[in-house]
């Protein structure tokens, strides 16, 4: 970790992240849930690398490409009763398997001790977010929680990044966030503040193609790379 920060640290920094596929690796159980309503339908699994590439638009939109990719077309009332029955399924079984990514924790608490605030900023619905990272222990990290449901809007509307910021207690003018794909990468550009990329996440597109302000490849980076970006924005 780095100690020697050349930025001035106000308690209005913050480094908003995304949530499945940055800070916790949730494919494993919500591809059990797209399947399990899938199978429901009387239709068949879909592999695990496909769907893992679905995850991050949120659960309705997982389960329309799940149906889009076994050539099944839906109702509105369909996907809607679907997307229902996934939740359900999803709440009750969402950390069985589901973990932080190699790293996340001391990246977390690195950021912590150098005085940033931090904040989740997700398309998954805020409730589920909030229960997933009780279960996980690391609700007590983040000074705002926010999804899809919380201000009405998604990635990549800068609406949702920007009240998460202002939430969590920070200014956009020393706001950093961090994702894994293009909703991350959108929303951040339209609101104004870097991006730092991951590449261990959820993306059809890579990362790298997105052109984030940084890219690291495990959360043992993360610590210089806000930095870095950080230092930047005080210069210009």
């Amino acid at each position: 970790m780095r100690t020697d920060t050349a930025f001035v640290m106000t308690p209005a920094h913050i480094v908003v992240f995304d949530l499945d596929g940055t800070l916790v690796d949730t494919a494993p159980d919500l591809i059990n849930a797209l399947n399990f309503v899938l199978d429901r339908e009387g239709l068949p699994p879909v592999p695990f690398e496909p769907a893992r590439k679905m995850i991050g638009a949120g659960a309705r939109k997982m389960i329309e490409r799940g149906l889009e990719l076994e050539g099944r077309s839906a109702t509105i009332e369909d996907i809607t009763r679907l997307t229902s029955d996934f939740i359900d399924h999803y709440a009750a079984h969402i950390a069985d398997a589901s973990r932080p990514f190699e790293g996340v924790e001391n990246a977390l608490g690195d950021l912590q001790r150098l005085g940033f605030r931090l904040a989740v900023c997700t398309n998954k619905l805020e409730w589920l977010s909030k229960l997933l990272l009780d279960q996980l222990g690391m609700s007590s990290r983040f000074s705002a929680i926010c999804g899809a449901d919380t201000f009405g809007v998604s990635k990549p509307d800068p609406a949702i990044l920007k009240q998460t910021v202002a939430r969590g207690g920070g200014h956009l003018s020393s706001a950093i966030m961090v994702g894994d794909a293009g909703p991350d990468v959108g929303v951040a550009r339209r609101a104004g503040i870097p991006v730092i990329g991951v590449e261990f996440g959820y993306t059809e597109v890579p990362i790298a193609d997105l052109k984030p302000d940084r890219l690291i490849n495990h959360m043992s980076e993360l610590s210089e790379a806000v930095q870095s970006l950080m230092s930047q924005r005080q210069a210009t």
